[in-house]
């Protein structure tokens, strides 16, 4: 589940504007102005998502995406969240979440530190979790879905170990460790790249039954 336009509108402000996706962030005052990226079916995605979904990008892997790729990510959001949402999928718990924000800011050293990058980023405290929570659901549900179709066999796990690990560690000069120490390992490796390709298959069929319009011949999906 490892990817924008010229028209603008103020903030969801008509009464009859079509509902914005519900990644975006609130409108912070009525005045704020926005645009309209991509409508799909009866659901907006605003400009400003793009640009939240990408100072994460930034604050969580150091880069972000191309608009483009953001948008195409943001898309893709919404069909898995669609999906859930109507398949009652749970939430995560907010322990989950409370760990995993907490390895993120650990990796500023200090609260002071984190909070500043924050701020370079235009980031909240409260988008960050709610970007984090979205992004917990997102791989959750589809590692629910497609976990159970993923098969690996004992001859999938030697040909990585043999064809894979043993040359990557060797580029370093490592010794390969005994293939037994690691099944597990390349085991979970293999099912993550099956439920990658699951996914990516399962989003395209998806992708084709709705009903998209990116609102600038620029930025496509």
């Amino acid at each position: 589940m490892r990817d924008v336009i010229l028209i603008f509108v103020l903030l969801l402000c008509a009464p009859l504007a079509p509902r914005a996706y519900s990644g975006a962030s609130a409108p912070q005052a009525a005045h704020v102005v926005d645009r309209i990226v991509a409508r799909i079916e009866d659901d907006i995605i605003l400009q400003s998502q793009v640009r939240e979904l990408g100072a994460f990008q930034l604050l969580i892997e150091g880069r972000a995406e191309s608009d483009d790729k953001l948008l195409e990510e943001l898309i893709q959001q919404w069909m898995v969240e669609t999906e859930a949402t109507a398949s009652h999928f749970p939430q995560p718990a907010q322990s989950e979440v409370d760990r995993e924000l907490a390895r993120i800011v650990g990796q500023f050293g200090t609260l002071e530190k984190y909070a500043a990058r924050l701020n370079e980023l235009g980031l909240s405290a409260a988008q960050v979790r709610q970007l984090l929570t979205r992004q917990i659901y997102d791989e959750r549900y589809v590692d629910y879905k497609f976990r159970p179709s993923v098969q690996v066999e004992a001859s999938d796990i030697d040909a990585y170990y043999k064809k894979e690990l043993v040359p990557e560690l060797a580029k370093k000069n490592q010794p390969a460790p005994a293939p037994a120490t690691v099944e597990e390992q390349i085991r979970e490796v293999l099912i993550q790249r099956g439920i990658s390709d699951l996914t990516a298959k399962w989003l395209d069929d998806t992708k084709s039954r709705l009903k998209i319009e990116i609102e600038s011949a620029g930025a496509k999906p």
